[in-house]
């Protein structure tokens, strides 16, 4: 019986996690030999704790107790053993204290002393596995009554310790075996898919991996989808597959796709930007923003459009490296710094591309730490993964003259890419754009329905005190991050890099003795490209050639890219100088009521099991 006990407190405290981890998104199919249900708690006196579903229903299991190998019942025992325990021990103190009262050495036991010594160790033993046994007897019931009461009989709580079956006498019991409700399978799915859908399914073919052993994209998108929906047994009905080029996104632009997401594009324009007219595309799911913007450059239109300028145009990384010593680390700024030393630099750097140049080296201490931006024109790629191989040559240079330094990432956040920071703000990176235009009186009235003088107040109340009261980093704006997004999804730019690209200054001001006003924003870090990435894709390709800027320049490298980056300021011109004149004018909730808000019913266009 000590041995059953023992046996089973080490089997209900296996858990089954390391063996299903593996198939851990899997149906599971548990073998009978291998995996039996947890020993469930006894049942209370509650009539109603179950139901009649005979998945339910529970067997009462008593586990052994130490106590049940004594020959005699317990309480009778223990009366025994106190007894003799205390009359042994009263004994012999009696005896002892006779000895000693007349001299008689204590080594000398007589046969009675000796007997009620062994029964004094006897009784002790007892006693102390006694009050052991029972309280950690105890505690462990306890512990495994919490245990079963916390999962309250889940049938999930499974264990990989059999009991010990006699298989001449007593038959093994049937499988259990739990399956994932799933979505029924494709039944024109081929069957030589179906068996990859389950080696899927199990584990035996990595997901990642089906294009480069299927060799065919579209049918390795399939087969995820599929095994994708019987893992977690919901439905992606909705979600389209057929209709795209899954070959032009492998290795580039997304891993294990598994369809693809539509997302509406606008036409707001004609942008007359520089003396050139652009319709610029828009990608959102928001209402009234394409109709907002398309407003904004109707007035600039009629007011003679909008001019912009490229004050600056390079892209950043700023590597994080190490020195035993602050002394040592800020030796290492005055070599970088060193005008003498940048040409050898340049040299270096300029190594990793045909249109990479370096432009300017600055480094940053904290302790023996140096933070080192270097900023280098990219031509018309955004120019992340150009940049970031010219700093790998730089740092590879410099481990011969300071051997020393520990490179501790490509990347220390002084950069800074995809996140709000200062130094983006204040030194730029990528394009850094102003973009302006004069719009007339009338056409303030007429066409955006609302005054110079309230335009005016509106954006010093607004973009310029609201925002410092906020702390905004580089909000200085109504909504520049709105066309940024859209524009930037429609073609082709990386959607993440919104956060530093939208930082924008709105700037309001009559002219011409309060008869017109001058508008203008200033986007110190737009981060956009013509090559590269997903602007290779045929609807953002696409996009690109509706704006002239598709691929790389052919007249001046970069000059793609930079057309890019000021049509995106003046969308932001023209998107800024509607919504302004919507508050202003007091027309924003009764347009957004209008445009985004919709009473059709789809809470049926997707299924789920």
């Amino acid at each position: 019986q000590k041995s059953a006990f023992v046996s089973y407190k080490t089997c209900s405290s296996l858990s089954l996690a390391p063996h299903l981890s593996r198939h851990s998104l899997s149906p599971w199919i548990l073998l009978p030999m291998d995996i039996r249900r947890r020993p469930p708690k006894p049942p209370v006196n509650n009539p109603n704790r179950f139901s009649n579903d005979d998945d339910q229903r529970r067997t009462t299991t008593i586990p052994p107790k130490a106590s049940d190998a004594l020959p005699l019942p317990l309480y009778l025992t223990n009366a025994v053993f106190f007894t003799l325990f205390f009359s042994v021990a009263y004994y012999l103190l009696h005896r002892w204290r006779d000895k000693i009262r007349y001299n008689t050495p204590l080594h000398v036991v007589t046969v009675t002393e000796l007997g009620a010594l062994i029964a004094l160790v006897a009784s002790f033993i007892y006693l102390l596995g006694f009050f052991g046994i029972d309280f950690v007897q105890s505690f462990i019931s306890r512990a495994d009554t919490n245990d079963t009461d916390a999962n309250d009989f889940e049938d999930h709580r499974l264990v990989t310790c059999p009991p010990r079956l006699d298989l001449e006498r007593d038959p093994p019991p049937p499988p259990i075996v739990c399956v994932a409700k799933s979505p029924i399978p494709d039944p024109a799915l081929p069957e030589e898919d179906e068996e990859i859908v389950k080696s899927v399914i199990h584990g035996a073919i990595p997901s990642y991996s089906l294009e480069s052993r299927l060799g065919d994209c579209k049918r390795a998108a399939a087969i995820r989808r599929e095994a994708l929906q019987r893992i977690t047994g919901r439905s992606i009905e909705g979600l389209p597959l057929d209709g795209f080029d899954y070959e032009s996104i492998l290795g580039q632009c997304c891993e294990m796709p598994v369809g693809y997401v539509q997302i509406p594009v606008g036409i707001a324009g004609p942008l007359l930007l520089d003396g050139y007219e652009y319709s610029v595309p828009m990608a959102t799911t928001e209402g009234c923003l394409v109709a907002s913007t398309n407003r904004g450059c109707k007035a600039m239109y009629v007011s003679g459009g909008a001019t912009s300028t490229v004050v600056k145009d390079g892209m950043t990384r700023a590597p994080v490296v190490r020195f035993a010593s602050a002394r040592r680390a800020s030796e290492l700024k005055f070599f970088l710094e060193d005008p003498e030393n940048f040409d050898t630099l340049a040299v270096v750097f300029n190594r990793s591309s045909r249109f990479a140049r370096l432009q300017s080296v600055k480094c940053t201490l904290a302790g023996k730490n140096a933070y080192v931006r270097f900023s280098c024109s990219t031509g018309d790629a955004m120019g992340m993964n150009m940049v970031s191989k010219g700093v790998q040559n730089v740092l590879e240079f410099l481990t011969d003259d300071f051997p020393d330094m520990d490179v501790i990432g490509i990347s220390g956040n002084f950069c800074s890419d995809k996140k709000p920071a200062a130094v983006n703000w204040i030194e730029g990176r990528g394009k850094s754009v102003v973009c302006e235009a004069v719009i007339k009186g009338e056409i303030v009235n007429k066409v955006l329905k609302t005054s110079v003088a309230a335009l005016v107040e509106l954006n010093m109340l607004k973009n310029l005190t609201g925002s410092a009261v906020a702390g905004s980093l580089g909000g200085f704006n109504a909504h520049a991050s709105n066309i940024v997004s859209a524009v930037f999804i429609a073609t082709g730019q990386d959607p993440a890099q919104n956060v530093e690209s939208s930082q924008c200054i709105t700037m309001m001001e009559a002219i011409n003795d309060g008869k017109d006003i001058h508008v203008s924003v200033t986007m110190p870090s737009i981060e956009v490209g013509t090559v590269g990435g997903g602007t290779q894709l045929a609807p953002q390709s696409a996009c690109l050639n509706l704006l002239g800027v598709k691929g790389a320049s052919t007249e001046s490298p970069g000059m793609n890219s930079r057309r890019l980056a000021t049509i995106v300021a003046g969308a932001v011109l023209a998107g800024e100088l509607s919504l302004m004149s919507a508050i202003a004018a007091g027309q924003l909730v009764k347009s957004h009521m209008k445009y985004n808000r919709s009473s059709r019913d789809i809470s049926g266009a997707t299924t789920t099991t």
